[in-house]
């Protein structure tokens, strides 16, 4: 904030005053709309599908279908053979504060200005210390969202494949609807562009390529690699005696 109020005043009292931390700052904002979700899953589906994106629709729906299938049985079989309460992230995040428990001391804390759980959804170290003093289970203070359970609810539905076009049942009103194609804008030929264009404030570093061993990274002036190199190999034109 300080950085903004150097660079545009008005902009950083505009955000502190008028709108409010609570809709642009993940710490004080008062819901649960982040923390696993700030992971841009949409990058990850642009990842999976880079090839199958240049395919006909229904070819793409297929793919889409096929790696949403393998996923959920993965995650189906994976939660039934879950031995801890909680889900493995959630495991691996609670014994850190479990190990860090010790020693501290049951003190009283503000609930206005501690709000680890009410943003984590786990108890702190300091809550799990307090627990244990008063014989309270560590488990009893997660979220349910965390549990075994809940994440055997979340996977048990199954994903069926589609069947095959002449066994579908098409509404009259569907298929004697008539579907014009797009208008297209004339353009010059070029090959088509895979990759996504970088939003504002994204920069990308362009990666050379070697012209003596084709890796990525290097110049051919800096290359140490020996493929391609000729010193000290005899010429191939001319014939040993």
């Amino acid at each position: 904030m300080i950085e903004i109020s150097q660079r545009c005043p008005r902009v950083a009292d505009y955000l502190e005053n008028e709108v409010g931390f609570q809709k642009w700052s993940r710490c004080h904002f008062p819901g649960l709309r982040y923390n696993v979700t700030t992971t841009n899953m949409f990058e990850s589906l642009n990842n999976m599908l880079v090839t199958a994106r240049e395919f006909p629709y229904v070819a793409l729906l297929d793919v889409i279908q096929e790696k949403m299938s393998k996923w959920w049985n993965e995650r189906r079989i994976m939660s039934m053979s879950l031995t801890s309460p909680l889900t493995p992230n959630q495991e691996n995040e609670l014994r850190p504060r479990f190990m860090g428990s010790n020693g501290l001391l049951t003190i009283q804390l503000n609930p206005v200005t501690y709000q680890v759980f009410d943003i984590d959804r786990l108890p702190c170290a300091h809550t799990i210390a307090a627990a244990l003093h008063a014989r309270v289970g560590v488990y009893s203070l997660v979220s349910p969202y965390y549990t075994k359970e809940y994440y055997m609810l979340a996977y048990q539905q199954t994903i069926y494949p589609v069947g095959s076009q002449s066994q579908w049942d098409v509404p009259d009103e569907v298929v004697s609807r008539v579907v014009l194609p797009r208008e297209v804008k004339d353009r010059k030929m070029r090959r088509p562009k895979n990759s996504r264009y970088p939003s504002a404030g994204e920069f990308r570093k362009r990666k050379s390529r070697c012209g003596k061993c084709g890796q990525l990274g290097h110049y051919k002036k800096k290359c140490r690699s020996e493929a391609g190199s000729t010193e000290g190999n005899p010429p191939t034109n001319v014939t040993a005696l």
